[in-house]
């Protein structure tokens, strides 16, 4: 699905959204790199725990900030009508650092590495990325053109980060009970959520036809009634 994403974006889209292409690479090339150190652990390789954990941190970190520029570039096309655009960019990546940051703070002190702060901090960043798609998705909706394309781009966000917010919650759980069941359920719902959301923004990249729709009340006021129509003809004297 990610390649099929890739394929989708250079056919011309890339050049709308370059931050979703480059998330999608990195994020083809992060599994891609993952897949030798997990089959690693599995074969009792001697160090190999140390090297998979510090492959899903330099992971885990590359694609929370690349994902965080795609929901804050996706804001920027959304806003581009509002005369205050910059000023909403500029709130809106200021608050978006200063949650990372303040979450970060709060799990550092947690135990190992991967587990202590790194699954919480990814949750937690999840679940702001989820209030940034709302306010994405509230702006599309109140625009009088209805850009089809971008809200189908933003429900697929919407999707991935609640689902990967509950999967990473359900992981958390799952270390306190020691329970194996709800740590793969955890997993499962991450990577459906993941697929689903790839499924869906393919559908929108792949589709040709115009993105940007004029809502009704617009084709209405652009559309000027004219005199003698339908029935009050111009009478010839």
């Amino acid at each position: 699905m990610e390649l099929m994403v890739i394929a989708a974006l250079l056919r011309g889209q890339y050049r709308r959204f370059p931050f979703i292409l480059a998330f999608v690479v990195a994020e083809f090339l992060a599994v891609a790199a993952e897949i030798p150190a997990y089959w690693a652990v599995y074969r009792g390789v001697k160090n190999a725990k140390e090297q998979q954990g510090w492959l899903f941190v330099l992971n885990e970190v590359v694609l929370q900030a690349l994902i965080y520029a795609v929901v804050i570039s996706l804001i920027y096309q959304a806003a581009k009508r509002l005369k205050s655009r910059r000023v909403v960019a500029l709130g809106v990546v200021t608050g978006a650092v200063l949650f990372a940051a303040a979450s970060f703070a709060v799990h550092r002190s947690g135990g190992s590495m991967v587990w202590g702060w790194v699954v919480p901090w990814s949750r937690d960043l999840n679940f702001c990325s989820a209030v940034l798609d709302l306010g994405l998705w509230t702006l599309l909706i109140s625009s009088r053109q209805k850009d089809s394309r971008l809200l189908l781009i933003s429900g697929g966000l919407g999707i991935r980060f609640t689902g990967e917010a509950i999967g990473s919650s359900l992981r958390q759980l799952a270390i306190r009970q020691r329970s194996t069941k709800l740590s793969l359920a955890g997993a499962i719902v991450g990577t459906f959520v993941d697929l689903l959301c790839l499924v869906i923004w393919w559908q929108a990249l792949r589709d040709k036809t115009p993105a940007t729709v004029a809502a009704p009340e617009a084709l209405k006021s652009a559309s000027p009634q004219k005199e003698g129509s339908r029935g009050t003809r111009a009478t010839p004297w």
